[in-house]
């Protein structure tokens, strides 16, 4: 199995973290307008293995130069984050886990657009499939079933979903979350892990946002 990084158009990333996913991946797709970024900032001379997108952010001279790694999707029924996903699961269908750069930042659009996108992916891609969203400031992911996340004792955590009928039973959190109604984005956010493995019961399957720093 193999890993593969998107980057995206949002905010470039500076904290060791991200750039040792960015520089580490196996495989590495470009949204079009993050391939000048990725150029601008990449010092080791790789190219990425496709930009992806429907180009209307990418220079001219950039698509003419690498025509040979810029693959257009003109359809706007998906964004290119999402075009790029499934550009990856199509092209390297090996690849088990996705991390996904400069989603988030610049735009604040694009970052509440995106984070929401980690919700949709558990219903469109395998349940199998990691998908992670990673920035400066912390790290994103969905689920949608009872689960347990290892992530340490101290971590600040938020949920968030789309599901007002949903209920989530939780335990390693500081403040309980049994009677949240989602029906406000605020309503399960700023929590903080008492425990090293938190343990979430949903009352029924529905995508959960889970973010942490």
């Amino acid at each position: 199995m193999s890993r593969a990084v998107i980057l995206c158009d949002g905010a470039y990333p500076t904290e060791a973290y991200p750039l040792y996913l960015l520089s580490s991946a196996p495989r590495l797709v470009c949204c079009d307008g993050a391939f000048a970024k990725y150029l601008e900032h990449n010092p080791s001379g790789r190219l990425p293995d496709a930009v992806v997108g429907d180009m209307d952010s990418l220079p001219q001279e950039l698509r003419e130069k690498y025509a040979s790694l810029v693959f257009p999707v003109a359809e706007q029924d998906y964004n290119d984050l999402t075009k790029a996903m499934r550009f990856v699961l199509e092209h390297f269908p090996d690849c088990d886990q996705i991390d996904i750069l400069g989603a988030t930042g610049e735009r604040e659009d694009h970052t509440v657009g995106n984070l929401g996108l980690l919700m949709e992916y558990t219903r469109m891609f395998p349940q199998e499939l990691r998908i992670q969203m990673v920035s400066d400031y912390g790290t994103a992911f969905a689920v949608s079933d009872s689960c347990e996340l290892h992530l340490g004792e101290g971590r600040r955590v938020s949920l968030f979903s789309a599901d007002n009928s949903l209920r989530l039973h939780s335990e390693g959190l500081e403040w309980p979350t049994d009677e949240v109604v989602f029906d406000a984005w605020w309503k399960a956010s700023l929590n903080r892990s008492t425990q090293p493995v938190v343990r979430l019961t949903l009352s029924h399957p529905a995508p959960v946002l889970v973010m942490i720093d």
